[in-house]
């Protein structure tokens, strides 16, 4: 009965781990981005224009979301393994 738990609790840590990699290269390509747009000459200006306002925005929203998705990986890893030591 429990096995089919550990297992959704296995893959729900993959997803995690995958969806928080990622987030994290989104988020750096996206703050690198901007850094090599400014190295180019580009003025506060032109960040308003095309998908610039998104590739601003996202290390803003990104990398907090990473954080929270290290945190639910963390509880879960240590609440599964919690179980299992539980058991022994």
């Amino acid at each position: 009965m429990s096995a089919p738990r550990s297992e959704s609790s296995g893959v729900l840590e993959r997803v995690l781990a995958y969806g928080l990699l990622v987030v994290v290269a989104l988020s750096v390509a996206s703050f690198f981005a901007i850094m090599i747009g400014t190295w180019n000459g580009m003025q506060q200006a032109d960040f308003a224009k095309g998908l610039w306002p998104v590739v601003t925005m996202a290390p803003y929203a990104g990398l907090p979301l990473a954080v929270l998705m290290l945190v639910a990986l963390v509880l879960i890893s240590g609440s599964k393994r919690k179980r299992s030591n539980q058991r022994r």
